[in-house]
């Protein structure tokens, strides 16, 4: 998720570790936060396999500083895990809404519907927080107020997910 988001941010622009660690904050921090510690390896290693670029530019008040772009080739990998996101990418929700946050830079519409569809079979699946025999159990077959509480919110989260997915697919490819 966390070199998905260094990609996507900088297909965007140009961007200096700083300005890049507050915008993958801003996406993923209320669910996992981004420490220097996690950022800079993973820039490292970006950078090793030749997908990123650092360019020395003056500081105006300050050092200078490291500004960061895409080469070539992390242009085509970004492109690429869009195109063929992990299974963990399309079921995991924080993910999940990584890779929407940049799906728009998979220029075919085919292809964006193709990522779409996954997530969309994914969510008709019948599914629960709470099973009774490997039965999904529903809302209203719970007496605990709180976990009833969170299939409503969960089942109403996936309907509103589950309407624009088919819309947009539609939109994306209307033949099928």
């Amino acid at each position: 998720m966390l070199e998905l988001a260094i990609l996507g941010f900088l297909r965007d622009a140009p961007l200096h570790g700083y300005e890049l660690r507050k915008r993958i904050t801003a996406l993923t921090g209320h669910v996992r936060p981004v420490a220097e510690s996690t950022l800079y390896p993973a820039i490292k290693r970006l950078e090793k396999s030749g997908l990123l670029a650092r360019e020395t530019q003056p500081g105006s008040v300050a050092a200078p500083r490291h500004v960061l772009s895409l080469t070539e080739d992390g242009r085509r990998e970004l492109l690429r895990r869009l195109a063929e996101p992990v299974q963990s990418e399309i079921t995991d929700e924080n993910r999940w809404f990584t890779l929407l946050a940049f799906l728009r830079h998979l220029e075919d519409a085919e292809a964006q519907a193709a990522v779409l569809r996954r997530r969309l079979e994914f969510l008709e699946e019948p599914a629960s927080f709470f099973y009774e025999d490997e039965r999904p159990l529903r809302a209203e077959e719970l007496d605990d107020p709180f976990r009833r509480g969170m299939l409503t919110i969960a089942r109403a989260t996936s309907e509103a997910e589950l309407k624009w997915l088919r819309t947009t697919i539609r939109s994306l490819a209307p033949g099928h």
